[in-house]
């Protein structure tokens, strides 16, 4: 009898100490916002530690794709499991990742050309300041990063190319790298938002959110002050645009990693991906 109270207490001590060493993922956050005039929906990683320490942690925006939301990497993505997995290994440092929506009421992470859904605003200026003060968050650029696959991927390129003082890496996924031309702009709004843009408007934006006019415009020392690895698939749909940003990135001697492995547009793809991301940002979240 007494040996199995003792086998009975050391199985208990070792799952009391498994569950301990796991990660926390919560998917059913929501934060008022006063630019999109309602609440917004988020998703959080906290890592094994988080609760047990009082130490502040560097922080991943991890950014969806479209007709996903807040729980697409955790669904689908399974960044409980591969990140517990990473920092047990130590090929990642522990650190909060942030996955906000971009598909409640209106698709994408940037404000309108017409000015009346400002997600970018938002984003920046309430979302980000938001978690930073709510969780146990180091802000500072040296230990922030972003990525994200496919419309979070083109969310990852704008994001740091339109502030490379917020972060240390970016990581595009299968990037849609933005609209090509001032047609496409103008397609592109009439397809997915039925309006009108005008030509000088659509010009506007094109210099904006599309990634390869970004770089042109910024010097070599803005761009290579972020840290970037740049994945997209050999049977990838979104091939090209990627290899031009990293032909850009060439022709202005920006320091980048570029990875294409074989695969096409899948959850497959980014799952294999992300352990890179985490130890990749991991990277530049450290003294060198």
């Amino acid at each position: 009898m007494r040996k199995g109270l003792v086998f009975l207490s050391f199985c208990l001590l070792f799952s009391l100490i498994n569950s301990a060493q796991t990660g926390k993922v919560f998917d059913q956050l929501s934060q008022p916002s006063k630019i999109l005039k309602g609440d917004r929906n988020f998703a959080i990683y906290l890592p094994p530690d988080y609760e047990t320490s009082q130490r502040s942690y560097p922080v991943l925006y991890l950014l969806h794709g479209a007709t996903d939301n807040h729980t697409g990497w955790i669904q689908f993505g399974e960044v409980l499991r591969i990140a517990d997995k990473a920092i047990k290994e130590g090929k990642a440092t522990p650190m909060i990742i942030v996955m906000p929506d971009a598909d409640t009421k209106r698709m994408g992470y940037f404000n309108d050309i017409r000015g009346d859904w400002n997600y970018e605003d938002y984003f920046f200026e309430e979302f980000m300041p938001y978690v930073e003060k709510t969780y146990r968050i180091k802000s500072e650029k040296r230990y922030r990063a972003v990525a994200g696959l496919s419309m979070g991927g083109g969310g990852t390129f704008m994001y740091a190319l339109h502030h490379p003082e917020l972060f240390s890496s970016a990581c595009p996924l299968s990037a849609y790298t933005g609209p090509k031309s001032v047609e496409d702009v103008k397609n592109r709004a009439k397809r997915y938002y039925n309006y009108e843009v005008s030509d000088a408007d659509a010009e506007k934006y094109l210099s904006k959110h599309s990634a390869l006019p970004l770089i042109e415009s910024m010097t070599k020392k803005q761009i290579e002050s972020v840290k970037w690895y740049i994945d997209c698939g050999d049977d990838d749909f979104l091939y090209e645009g990627n290899s031009l940003i990293h032909i850009a990135f060439r022709k202005k001697e920006v320091p980048h990693e570029f990875r294409i492995r074989d695969g096409g547009h899948s959850w497959t793809y980014w799952r294999e991906s992300l352990p890179e991301v985490l130890e990749f940002v991991s990277d530049t979240f450290h003294q060198k």
